[in-house]
């Protein structure tokens, strides 16, 4: 393995990645954990343009940084979490179980990750660099998967239109 910027850059923003997704479910205060989310957002997003993917990077940003994540703030902010006493629970079966299933998951991607990448990807394609546009992805999207975007868009309506309806028999 060979270390030029592109390899430095890219275990940086990974361990700084894993670093804010760990802090981020471990801190007890809810805008801290947000904060995590967005520092982890913004890692991502450097991971995404390493891989010479331009477009979906600045989507990253774009939406979830921007849009998503005020929205969880105003969420957190209409909650008005003061008594966080509630919230906590005891050391039960559930968390044993998944702190051990959590440990199992990590063995197993290390062991994949060290027995399937060692060497056989040592040459990025030729086509990298234009997988990742913005021209190359509407091409994909409106021509092979053009149905299923159409599809997603009639679910994500009718969700909306659901929305607004128990919304407002809610509030009548």
């Amino acid at each position: 393995m060979k270390f030029d910027l592109e390899t430095v850059l890219f275990f940086f923003l990974a361990v700084i990645s894993i670093a804010s997704a760990i802090l981020m479910i471990t801190r007890r205060s809810p805008i801290s954990s947000a904060l995590f989310l967005v520092l982890n957002f913004f890692t991502v997003s450097g991971l995404y343009l390493l891989l010479k993917a331009q477009f979906i990077a600045i989507i990253q940003v774009l939406v979830y940084m921007g849009a998503i994540m005020v929205l969880f703030l105003f969420v957190i902010m209409l909650l008005n979490l003061q008594d966080e006493s509630k919230l906590r629970e005891m050391v039960s079966y559930k968390k044993i179980t998944s702190v051990l299933l959590s440990i199992f998951l990590f063995c197993l991607l290390a062991f994949t990750i060290y027995f399937g990448f060692g060497s056989k990807y040592n040459k990025i394609s030729d086509k990298a660099l234009t997988l990742g546009t913005a021209e190359s992805l509407g091409v994909e999207l409106f021509t092979n998967y053009s149905f299923p975007f159409e599809l997603a868009s009639f679910l994500l309506l009718a969700a909306i239109v659901g929305a607004v309806v128990l919304a407002k028999k809610k509030f009548n």
